[in-house]
């Protein structure tokens, strides 16, 4: 699996993006999916994860009802939709895909990683 993520940028604190990571192969279906994310000077970071058919998910608590990660299979692609954008935001945000059913949070289990897209918030 390729993972292609997108729709980084800059963005005022209070505000909108939407992350997207497409999948090549065929089976993304069969591949949980998370997004982690690294901000300069720090680990990386679980952020979300969603299970092969959507459901269930599971956040981080400091993003927990202002991002929502969702898929479509038929798309092979995942999204992360990240409202009310915060400067501790800021960070380069990772897809990866883990073989397996369930949403997980471990960064261990994640098998493919694509290249990351950078999310700047400003105050």
């Amino acid at each position: 699996v390729q993972l292609q993520a997108s729709g980084g940028g800059l963005v005022q604190a209070g505000g909108s993006l939407r992350l997207s990571c497409a999948a090549s192969g065929r089976t993304f279906s069969s591949y949980a999916m998370g997004w982690f994310r690294q901000a300069p000077g720090s680990e990386r970071e679980f952020v979300s994860g969603i299970s092969t058919s959507g459901l269930p998910t599971s956040y981080t608590d400091s993003v927990k009802g202002r991002f929502t990660i969702s898929r479509d299979n038929a798309k092979k692609t995942v999204y992360l939709q990240m409202n009310s954008l915060k400067p501790e935001d800021t960070a380069v945000y990772y897809c990866a895909a883990a073989r397996q059913i369930m949403h997980t949070r471990r960064y261990e289990d994640y098998a493919y990683w694509g290249l990351g897209t950078l999310v700047t918030v400003s105050s």
